[in-house]
């Protein structure tokens, strides 16, 4: 829980980060694009009072400092419009036409486009005669309109990396901690189990006609077994060709013995043997947990468990399929996460390690192919052949 805590408050302080600095950005940059703005409308105010003193010069009027202003605009878009709407000159235009006459055609549709946006000033020359100075946004200001954008989308893959890369440590230590767990688990039971063998072997000598020791050494060997399982968690395991069939008609025989008899197990599989790479023992233990989880769906029983195995070129799929209570909609995609459960007792490992079993170890997907609540839940797993 303190990590789960820790975690989410490091992403609420990444989020509200971002928050800050997306909202400090976008209104830094309104405030230099509104002045930049304003200060391109006055420079083109001043420029077309230069061409309209230009246009009205005499023989008398001193015009360095006129065509000082006319040329010291090299970067803001012009085009000069008549009351006819023809184009009479343009600069600092971006062109792509190869002639003179699609150039002005070019200019006249930028032009146009900057009078209906109301980018431009008239500049009356007599009683029937004037000309528009139609300016367009400079490239500095486009740049400018669009940094928000660019830092906005920065700030968001950062957010989102640093998310990622938060929960992916979370989940590399969860899985250190359940691989150490299990290893643990396995080298606590291995002083014991090899004691009950020892004193397996020493009644057998002792009472070799009880019946009992038999099952006994089964037991043992169960045990044995679980705790080869535990030893492997958290270690690639080799994955061998098996027939699917028999591992299936084992765990079947291993869970009908220990299962009420109100619950009916029963495993229809093709005629002929399934072959697929895997680990014989820890794809039984997948098995095991989702029968063990279908007859805790039962309460025991009255029920049924059917366990169907398709065979095709590609693939090979098992469903286990249950009539126990179902799963509500809001617990479909929570059901494989480690600590979920509905049972008052138990740690909510089941689903996870299978999961983990079958889609890390052997490259399948197991997955909830239907429940519905009341009525029972499907289980399907897919390995590759």
């Amino acid at each position: 829980m303190e990590w789960t805590d820790r975690i989410r408050r490091i992403k609420l302080i990444l989020v509200l980060a971002a928050i800050v600095i997306a909202v400090g950005s976008l209104f830094v940059s309104k405030q230099l694009t509104d002045t930049l703005k304003q200060e391109e409308h006055n420079r083109m105010a001043v420029w077309a009072e230069a061409m309209k003193s230009l246009n009205k010069a005499d023989e008398n009027t001193d015009l360095s400092l006129v065509l000082k202003v006319i040329n010291e605009n090299d970067y803001i878009p012009v085009v000069l419009m008549d009351q006819d709407g023809k184009v009479t000159d343009f600069r600092n235009v971006s062109l792509h036409a190869d002639n003179r006459t699609d150039s002005l055609r070019e200019a006249q549709q930028i032009g146009l486009r900057c009078k209906a946006e109301g980018h431009f000033i008239r500049i009356t020359l007599d009683k029937a005669h004037y000309i528009n100075v139609c300016y367009d946004e400079s490239l500095i200001l486009k740049r400018l309109t669009l940094f928000p954008v660019i830092q906005l989308g920065v700030v968001l893959v950062f957010v989102l990396l640093a998310v990622f890369a938060l929960l992916a440590s979370k989940r590399a230590e969860q899985n250190r901690v359940w691989a150490g767990l299990s290893k643990e688990t396995a080298h606590q039971l291995g002083t014991p189990i090899s004691s009950l063998m020892g004193w397996v072997e020493v009644l057998r000598e002792e009472y070799p006609q009880d019946d009992l020791i038999p099952e006994l050494d089964k037991d043992v060997q169960r045990l044995q077994l679980i705790s080869d399982r535990f030893s492997k968690i958290g270690s690639p395991p080799e994955l061998k060709p098996t027939n699917l069939s028999a591992v299936l008609s084992h765990v079947v025989d291993y869970i009908d013995r220990r299962t009420s008899h109100s619950v009916v197990i029963s495993c229809l599989l093709p005629d002929h043997d399934v072959m697929v790479d895997i680990n014989a023992a820890l794809f039984e233990w997948v098995i095991e947990n989702l029968c063990k989880n279908a007859v805790d769906a039962m309460n025991g029983g009255p029920g049924k468990i059917t366990i169907v195995v398709t065979d095709s070129v590609q693939k090979v799929a098992i469903e286990v399929t249950d009539t126990g209570k179902g799963i509500s909609k809001k617990n479909l995609k929570t059901v494989f996460k480690p600590g979920f459960t509905t049972k008052k007792r138990g740690w909510g490992l089941g689903l996870s390690l299978a999961k983990r079993i079958v889609e890390q170890y052997h490259k399948g997907r197991i997955y909830v192919k239907s429940s519905v609540v009341g009525q029972g839940t499907t289980f399907r797993i897919e390995l590759q052949k």
